[in-house]
């Protein structure tokens, strides 16, 4: 076994692993992917680094959506290995272009689509919103998030945020173009260095501008800033945790129907990493008209859309069906008119399933904000 190898087995405490075979079982890329991570751990804690795993391109496939870490009966963490092996390919250099692009990027411009960090708040033109960067202060710090900012269709997902939250009253602003990429997904990719920056720039914003409560777009920047950037200085929550509230609260009453058959798609880094199942389907069924349909394999057991885990930057190395058209085909089957999500990546991959199967005219995706700023 070579050092690498033997850091990663006891770093991750594979040799307590019983071969149960829950990992692989519950994995949704094992079944279309040469990924197996059974076999992975097997490989690095008992057969002593007779094979070269470094070199696998189906490393690239795991979207560490941690349904393997969640099945686990003796609580190790399959998901970590991928990235630990991802780690060393990164500092290697043997890692796809697309990913060397999406590193690159975010060192350059903050961002994975190496667009201009000068454009990070284009989004928000002709909406007044408090900018922290420009001198200006709130009492919630709405961190947007690197697709909201520069995707033109989760663009759409941010203003209709930011129309819900002026709407309620709240005293929210943006940092701006100083806002940086969270990391979350840098950090999967395998670059530790590269997201240690990240954390440390955006952590100092936080301080100087004196920052105590955080929301998000996205489960993604939820999940890192939450329990990855370790600091007691703010709270974070997703911005379905904060509508849920004003809901409650009687500062958000949607008062105008939307009449539709609705199902709801868990996002893994809402979901089954963090517990967040409730307040998403608060907020729908608080819409008149809607009728909020599950999937079978819901909550925890919600099928990845296959976004996370770096994997928009990342061509899968398998030829089989992506998992945002299977689960499209599954909204078909139940009848409904609409799959709701509550994460940019979500929202791309089950749009771009929906134009795959060519089935626009049959059933839409939205966020649960747009379906919220209509309704209110």
């Amino acid at each position: 076994m070579t050092n690498d190898e033997q850091d990663l087995a006891e770093r991750y405490e594979l040799f307590g692993c019983i071969q149960c075979g829950k990992c692989s079982s519950g994995c949704p890329i094992s079944l279309k992917s040469a990924l197996n991570i059974r076999r992975l751990v097997r490989e690095l804690a008992i057969h002593r680094g007779r094979t070269a795993v470094y070199t696998r391109t189906e490393l690239w496939d795991c979207t560490t959506c941690a349904a393997c870490s969640l099945r686990c009966p003796r609580g190790l963490k399959p998901n970590e290995v991928i990235v630990g092996l991802r780690s060393h390919l990164v500092e290697e250099g043997g890692i796809p272009v697309t990913v060397r692009d999406a590193l690159e990027g975010t060192f350059k411009h903050g961002n994975p689509w190496g667009r201009s960090r000068t454009r990070r708040s284009e989004w928000a033109a002709g909406l007044e919103i408090k900018d922290f960067s420009q001198g200006e202060r709130a009492e919630l710090l709405y961190f947007v998030g690197c697709a909201p900012s520069y995707d033109p269709r989760v663009q759409e997902v941010a203003r209709a945020l930011t129309r819900i939250l002026k709407r309620a009253g709240l005293d929210f602003g943006i940092l701006g173009n100083e806002e940086s990429c969270c990391g979350n997904e840098i950090r999967r990719l395998g670059e530790e260095g590269l997201f240690e920056m990240l954390r440390e720039d955006n952590l100092k914003l936080f301080h100087e501008y004196g920052i105590e409560h955080i929301m998000t777009t996205s489960p993604h920047c939820f999940n890192v800033l939450k329990n990855e950037y370790q600091d007691g200085s703010f709270e974070v929550k997703h911005y379905t945790q904060v509508l849920a509230e004003l809901i409650e609260e009687g500062k958000l009453t949607p008062s105008q129907g939307v009449r539709k058959r609705v199902t709801y798609q868990d996002p893994c880094f809402l979901g089954k990493q963090n517990g967040v199942f409730e307040e998403p389907r608060f907020v729908l069924r608080s819409i008149p008209g809607i009728k909020l349909i599950e999937f079978e394999r819901s909550r925890e057991r919600s099928l990845c859309c296959e976004g996370g885990g770096g994997r928009m930057w990342v061509e899968a190395s398998d030829s089989g069906e992506r998992l945002a058209v299977v689960r499209i085909r599954e909204a078909l089957e139940l009848g409904v008119e609409i799959v709701a999500t509550a994460c940019p990546f979500c929202l791309l991959n089950l749009e771009d399933a929906v134009k795959t199967l060519g089935v626009a005219d049959q059933l839409q995706v939205k966020d649960i904000a747009e379906l919220l700023i209509e309704a209110i």
